[in-house]
C-alpha cells in the first residue's frame, strides 16, 4: 500500500492530508488545517500527529510561471525538448529574465483546433524558491514538488469529450480548463482568499478567527430576502472579491474555442455557503458545483465539507501516490531515493548494542552476538551474489541503453524526414494558395484600371455639356435645374414665358447630338412662366 503525506502550504495556514492507494481504492487517513508562525516547527507537528516520520511527502509549489507553446506534433521526444527550450529561453529574452535561475517541467497535450500540433504547457519555477522548500523539510522525506492548478484535476473523473473548468480559489485563484480529459490551459488571477482574510483580520486581529468567520459568512442571492445591515456581517469585504474571480471565469468561457459544460469550485473560498448558487447566478447557461473529491464517502463522524476544504492537500498527496499527471514534479531525485526500498539494507536498525561486539556492525546478529564461521561465509557468499547481480545489471542496463538509443537515432531519422515532407506539402500548399492570391490581385487591378478609364472618359463630359448648352439655349430660355444622377443620364429643369421656345430648345439638345433619348414634360404654367424637365443622356461619342 503506497501512502503520501501532502502539503498545501498558503500564507500563514497549512492544509494537510494523508492519503493511502491500494490498486484503485484511495483512503483518506487525517487531514486538517493549521495556522503557522514557524512553518518549520508546524509542519513538524503536523508529520507527529498524523505519524509521517518515514512516508513520502508532497508539497505545493508557488509562484510558477506558465507558458503556451504550439509545437509539430511528428517531432521525436529529443527534437520537441529542444524546441521548448528554445521557446522558453526566447520568452526569458523578452522579459530580461536569467533562464538559468528557473527549473521547468512540461507536459504536452492534443490540440483540438489542429491535430498535426501539440499543446505545450511550460512551468517553470525559481530554483531559490525550491531550494528553500527542501530545506524546510531537509530531514524529512520529500519526494515531489508539484504545481496544485496541474494537480486538482486528480480529485475528478472526467469523461470524453467533456470540457470543464476547477476554479481553486486558495490565497490566489487558479482556473484550470480541462478539454476531452486533458489539462489545456492554467489562468492565474491574483484576487483570492488572501485578499478578503487580510480585509476581516484587520478587524479580528486573529487569522484563525477569520477562517471561522468565513466558514459562517452566508452569500444571499438576488432572489433572497432583503438583508438589514446587521446580517451583511463580512459580505463586503468577500463580494468584491468574488465578482472579480466571477468575472474571469465568464470572460474565458466567452473565449474558449470549445464550449465549456461545467465549473468545479474548490479551495478555501468554498467555506462560504451559497457560494456554489452565486457562480451559477451569473453562469447560468454552465452547471456549477462544489468539487467533492469522487473517491470520498461521508460518515457520520466526518462531513463532505470537512474533505472539500483540504482538496489542495487531498490531490498533492494522491500525486505522490503516483495518480495523475506524471513529469512535472519539480523535486530532483537523489541516487539513494531511486533505489528501491526492498533493495536498501538497514545498518544496526532498531535500538543500540552494548558491549563491545555492538562498535562491530558488520559481523554480529540481532542479539548482538558474534557471526560464526558458517554464517560469515553464507554472508560472504549472499554479498557475492549480490555483487556479481549489480554488475550484470549494469551490463545488461548499458547494453538495453545503447540498443534504445540506435532506436532513438532511426526513430529520428524517420521522424525528421517525415516532418520534411509535411513542410514540403505545408510549403506546396502555401505557395499555390499565394498564386490563387496574385491572381485575384491582378484582376481586382485589371478592374480598377476598367474604371478609371471610364472615369477619364467621362470626366469633360459635363463641362462640355455646359459649354454646348451655351451655344443654342434660346434668349428667352432659362435653366434652372441640372443633375447628373448616374454617369450619362441627365435631368435638365428649365423655364420661359413662351412655350415654343422651350421647344426650341429640346429640339436643338436633340438635332445638335448634345443629349440622346431626348424626352421632356408637357410643362406646367405659373405666375406665366411655362416650367418644363428635359432628360436625356451625355453623347457618347
Amino acid at each position: 500500500m503506497a501512502s503520501c503525506l501532502g502539503l498545501y502550504v498558503g500564507n500563514n495556514v497549512i492544509k494537510y492530508a494523508k492519503v493511502s492507494k491500494e490498486r484503485e481504492k484511495v483512503k483518506v487517513e487525517s487531514f486538517g488545517v493549521k495556522f503557522y508562525d514557524n512553518l518549520e516547527k508546524t509542519i513538524d507537528q503536523i508529520i507527529e500527529e498524523t505519524y509521517s516520520y518515514k512516508i513520502p511527502i508532497s508539497i505545493n509549489l508557488s509562484e510558477e510561471i506558465y507558458n503556451y507553446f504550439d509545437m509539430f506534433a511528428m517531432l521525436s521526444n529529443k527534437d520537441l525538448s529542444k524546441a521548448i527550450k528554445t521557446e522558453f529561453e526566447m520568452y526569458c529574452g523578452d522579459q530580461g529574465y536569467n533562464p538559468n535561475v528557473f527549473e521547468t517541467r512540461y507536459v504536452a497535450s492534443k490540440n483540438p483546433q489542429d491535430k498535426q500540433k501539440l499543446k505545450i504547457i511550460h512551468i517553470a519555477a525559481n530554483k531559490i524558491e525550491l531550494t528553500k522548500k527542501m530545506q524546510v523539510l531537509e530531514k524529512n522525506k520529500l519526494t515531489s514538488i508539484v504545481p496544485v492548478s496541474m494537480e486538482i484535476t486528480n480529485l475528478i473523473e472526467t469523461k470524453p469529450k467533456e470540457n470543464c473548468l476547477i476554479v481553486n480559489i486558495e490565497d490566489n485563484t487558479t482556473i484550470t480548463t480541462i478539454l476531452d480529459e486533458n489539462v489545456y490551459h492554467v489562468d492565474t488571477f491574483e484576487d483570492g482568499c488572501q485578499e478578503f482574510l487580510r480585509k476581516i483580520n484587520l478587524k479580528e486581529n486573529s487569522m484563525a478567527k477569520s477562517y471561522e468567520i468565513l466558514k459562517n459568512t452566508t452569500i444571499y442571492t438576488s432572489e433572497g430576502k432583503e438583508l438589514q445591515e446587521a446580517e451583511l456581517g463580512y459580505l463586503e469585504d468577500v463580494m468584491p472579491t468574488l465578482y472579480n474571480i466571477v468575472g474571469n471565469v465568464r470572460k474565458i468561457i466567452n473565449e474558449s474555442e470549445e464550449r465549456i459544460s461545467k465549473v468545479y469550485l474548490t479551495g478555501t473560498a468554498t467555506l462560504i455557503n451559497n457560494i456554489d448558487l452565486y457562480f451559477q447566478e451569473y453562469l447560468s447557461e454552465i452547471e456549477c458545483e462544489i468539487l467533492k473529491p469522487y473517491f470520498i464517502n461521508p460518515t457520520k463522524d466526518i462531513s463532505i465539507q470537512d474533505y472539500i476544504e483540504v482538496n489542495s492537500a487531498i490531490s498533492i498527496a494522491l500525486s505522490g501516490v503516483g495518480q495523475g499527471i506524471q513529469g512535472i514534479n519539480f523535486k530532483k531525485q537523489t541516487f539513494n531515493e531511486k533505489i528501491p526500498d526492498w533493495l536498501k539494507i538497514e545498518v544496526n536498525p532498531g535500538k543500540e548494542k552494548k558491549g563491545k561486539l555492538a562498535t562491530s556492525g558488520w559481523f554480529t546478529n540481532d542479539l548482538g552476538e558474534k557471526l560464526d564461521k558458517t554464517e560469515i561465509s553464507l554472508l560472504r557468499t549472499a554479498v557475492g551474489l549480490l555483487i556479481l547481480f549489480v554488475i550484470y545489471s549494469c551490463f545488461a542496463v548499458l547494453l538495453q541503453n545503447q540498443m534504445e538509443a540506435k532506436e532513438e537515432q532511426a526513430q529520428d531519422s524517420i521522424s525528421h524526414t517525415n516532418a520534411q515532407i509535411q513542410l514540403a506539402d505545408s510549403d506546396k500548399t502555401k505557395i499555390d494558395s499565394r498564386t490563387n492570391d496574385y491572381e485575384d490581385m491582378i484582376q481586382n487591378l485589371q478592374d480598377l484600371n476598367d474604371r478609371i478609364e471610364d472615369a477619364s472618359k467621362t470626366r469633360n463630359n459635363i463641362p462640355n455639356l455646359l459649354n454646348s448648352i451655351m451655344y443654342i439655349i434660346p434668349e428667352n430660355v432659362q435653366i434652372t435645374s441640372i443633375k447628373n444622377p448616374t454617369d450619362q443620364h441627365v435631368i435638365i429643369e428649365a423655364q420661359s414665358n413662351k412655350y415654343e421656345q422651350l421647344g426650341m430648345f429640346k429640339a436643338k439638345l436633340d438635332t445638335e447630338m448634345i443629349l440622346t433619348n431626348v424626352i421632356s414634360t408637357s410643362g406646367q404654367q405659373t405666375d406665366n412662366l411655362i416650367k418644363v424637365t428635359i432628360e436625356g443622356d451625355l453623347y457618347w461619342p
